[in-house]
């Protein structure tokens, strides 16, 4: 029986083309094919070394989950008096331990500015402010007016919900000051309820909500950041963003510096901590990331308790304090005072592949949603599933073989796992040390022959 014209179409469209087809395409075309054909494939990057087979995105599966509820435990206005400084003007709940908070919500410097935002950690608990400069014809306020309008919440993944809010409000503090019945109306309508013990648990939220979010909470992680942050901070860092990332995975302090204003400055926290995300359960990989967002000189006893975290600040003090950190971020210029750290600077050549690969990835991603009509790129997943493919490989990597008979970790592992045999053989050792993870590291040293 004579096939219809359909039968002599190809099944995977581009999958089976002529070679005349092919001779024929223009680069853009070809390009184009070869995508559609690996999207109608559903390929994913694979690797098998030693018996250990490894899928990219195996561990990445589609999340439905419920949306988190909004856990506000305080809002808050907070003003500058020309004689007595930064002060609580006004908040709810009226006994709400909001002591230091005014240095916070209206960050060091900040006069300078017509207006800026801050994150930042208080007592457990995680805010938001914003701050706005409003130019004034009074000699008591010295010409101008300064305030800040902010919340304080159980977790900071939701906190961007009120930005628009919150900006909103600090004009209207200024412009009609004492007014405050739009912040009780919503303070009505958000506030949470909290119960006697304070542990995450008993508040009914995952593990992880006071600290980074786990794999559970990433389709709630965002915080409302300018078109872009996530590129910026590859820009900013380039290929040096893998030395912030090994920082990361070996949970040192690491404290950004940065002049006023500090809203881009915590996005820079967090996407440093998004570095870290893996969404492997197992007991060794206990250790996540922990944002405390902007700090100041208050904070230093604080800091001195802390084993771990990424912060940042508008305050120079802290590079004279070595003890409170282990790594420090000056703008671009990343140091470290301590000589197995410094070693991690130096950009090996498996780190220039991965960043070109994260730049393809993007370029990709951009070229998908250009000829294809997908939805609007979104930069937070993009660059938050690279690093989470990463580490899954890396970490699953040295489960397996400190499971194996022999494990033994070969220059083959390490290439699987996107590291440089030689480059990252000590980042690769203080890894293993940091989290416990018994195996034999088969790699020679090229410093100490045998």
């Amino acid at each position: 029986m004579a096939g219809s014209d359909d039968d002599n179409e190809p099944l995977l469209q581009n999958a089976e083309a002529t070679g005349f087809e092919v001779r024929h395409r223009t680069p853009r075309q070809k390009v184009k094919g070869l995508f559609e054909s690996d999207r109608i494939l559903g390929r994913e990057a694979y690797c098998d070394v030693g018996g250990i087979n490894i899928s990219a995105s195996a561990s990445l599966q589609s999340l439905q989950l419920p949306v988190e509820a909004d856990c506000i435990v305080a809002i808050f206005v907070i003003a500058f008096d020309t004689k007595a400084g930064n002060l609580v003007e006004w908040c709810l709940p009226e006994d709400a331990d909001l002591d230091g908070v005014e240095f916070k919500a209206m960050a060091s410097g900040s006069h300078t500015l017509q207006r800026d935002f801050v994150y930042f950690s208080h007592k457990g608990r995680y805010g938001l402010s914003c701050f706005e400069n409003m130019p004034v014809d009074s000699e008591l306020e010295r010409g101008a007016r300064m305030k800040s309008v902010g919340i304080l919440a159980t977790s900071y993944t939701l906190l961007h919900r009120h930005m628009q809010f919150l900006e909103t409000q600090v004009r209207h503090q200024l412009e009609i000051p004492e007014r405050y019945g739009q912040l009780k109306a919503f303070w009505e309508d958000k506030q949470g309820v909290l119960p006697a013990s304070t542990s995450s648990l008993s508040l009914g939220l995952p593990v992880s909500a006071a600290s980074t979010p786990s794999i559970e909470l990433l389709p709630e992680m965002k915080i409302t950041h300018p078109a872009g942050c996530f590129s910026q901070f590859m820009k900013f860092f380039g290929e040096h963003i893998f030395a912030l990332w090994k920082y990361v995975l070996l949970g040192k302090r690491i404290i950004f510096f940065s002049p006023p204003p500090i809203g881009v400055v915590c996005y820079r926290v967090y996407c440093a901590c998004c570095l870290g995300n893996h969404n492997l359960h197992s007991a060794l990989m206990s250790q996540e990331p922990k944002p405390q967002f902007y700090v100041n000189v208050a904070d230093i006893d604080t800091l001195e308790t802390e084993v771990q975290y990424i912060a940042c600040t508008t305050e120079k003090i802290f590079e004279t304090k070595r003890s409170l950190y282990d790594v420090y971020v000056d703008n671009q210029n990343i140091t470290s005072h301590s000589p197995n750290l410094k070693d991690l600077l130096s950009v090996s050549d498996a780190d220039r592949d991965k960043f070109q690969k994260l730049i393809n990835q993007r370029n990709q991603e951009i070229f998908s949603m250009q000829e294809f009509g997908d939805r609007e790129l979104d930069e937070e997943d993009m660059f938050t599933n690279f690093f989470m493919e990463q580490n899954n490989r890396l970490f699953q990597t040295l489960i397996d073989v400190s499971a194996s008979q022999d494990r033994q970790l070969t220059s083959d592992h390490m290439k699987c796992m996107g590291l440089d045999p030689v480059g990252d053989r000590s980042f690769l050792m203080q890894l293993v040390e940091t989290y416990g993870i018994d195996v034999m590291l088969m790699v020679d040293n090229p410093c100490c022959p045998r």
